[in-house]
């Protein structure tokens, strides 16, 4: 499993967007994305933090179902 990078919460919605991700709602900092793919829907909420810990970008990554692979080419 490669190391996820140190980044903002905005340059990971940018990222997921670009995967297909779209905004849905937000509530204070945090962003709800979700994608609609052949096997249904799958979602997230990503803090809009200037930081995301490791862990947490981890588990954003894990609900929406992208590897760290993707999420990084998209970065």
């Amino acid at each position: 499993m490669p190391k996820l990078p140190r980044t903002t919460g905005r340059k990971a919605i940018r990222a997921l967007e670009q995967m297909g991700f779209v905004q849905v709602r937000q509530r204070g900092s945090h962003i709800t994305l979700k994608r609609e793919t052949d096997e249904g829907v799958t979602g997230c909420t990503v803090p809009a933090h200037d930081e995301i810990a490791i862990g947490t970008l981890r588990s954003i990554l894990r609900q929406a179902q992208v590897t760290p692979e993707e999420f990084m080419e998209n970065l």
